[in-house]
């Protein structure tokens, strides 16, 4: 199982002086191109929230080359939230600057995703969860998704606008800036009115299509447009 890479700087000192301390969550990603790609547009161009605390994001796992399966990013998500639990027990941080440790990935009929999501709810991991793939998100921001794609992400990609006769679809599963600026909000709304079309009782282990990046976007970095 890889190991969780700490963030480069070390945010247990206290800000400097004219500087504001930063609230660090650490992001496991189960793919190794696509949603970092995805993170690094957020952190360059996303807007923050003007009445909340700044966030510094560190991709946890950027370098690993194994472990990245969905109960294994939980396990390294337990680890590394208790490490930085106690760094911040001993810098006395307030509330709102307390560290988070959250876990991107998808359903891809892993079987079992839910035991993933069950077992970081109890330990306090946020989880940005999205079936049958990521690519559901990525095609949020441009139609409304509906139907179901029978949990194979091929039918999210092949919808994709730029897949086809475009320089895009020569690297289609790095997410690039055009592709995904300007478009939070309808993003945004598209997933809300996907999720809606399933039952309440239903867990998202079973709803196809789902996505909950937006949560992510919002409650853990922030970032309330881009």
């Amino acid at each position: 199982m890889g190991r969780a890479q700490k963030g480069r700087d070390s945010w247990e000192r206290p800000a400097r002086r004219g500087g504001q301390r930063k609230r660090q969550v650490f992001v496991l990603t189960e793919g190794k191109v696509t949603e970092p790609s995805y993170l690094d547009i957020l952190k360059d161009h996303g807007v923050p929230f003007a009445d909340k605390v700044p966030v510094e994001m560190h991709i946890a796992n950027r370098r690993a080359d194994s472990g990245r399966k969905p109960l294994d990013l939980v396990e390294q998500a337990i680890s590394l939230k208790r490490e930085e639990d106690r760094k911040a027990k001993r810098a006395k941080l307030e509330a709102k600057y307390l560290p988070q440790v959250w876990c991107l990935f998808d359903h891809d009929n892993y079987t079992y995703v839910r035991d993933a999501l069950e077992r970081a709810r109890a330990a306090d991991i946020g989880v940005a969860f999205s079936h049958p793939c990521f690519e559901v998100w990525r095609l949020a921001h441009y139609k409304p998704v509906s139907g179901s794609f029978a949990g194979v992400c091929d039918g999210a990609a092949e919808r994709l606008p730029f897949q086809r006769g475009s320089q895009d679809a020569k690297t289609p599963k790095v997410v690039l800036p055009h592709q995904v600026l300007g478009r939070y909000g309808t993003a945004r709304t598209n997933a809300e009115r996907m999720n809606e079309q399933h039952p309440a009782h239903k867990g998202e282990w079973d709803k196809d299509p789902y996505t909950d990046v937006h949560e992510f976007v919002e409650k853990a970095l922030n970032i309330s447009t881009y």
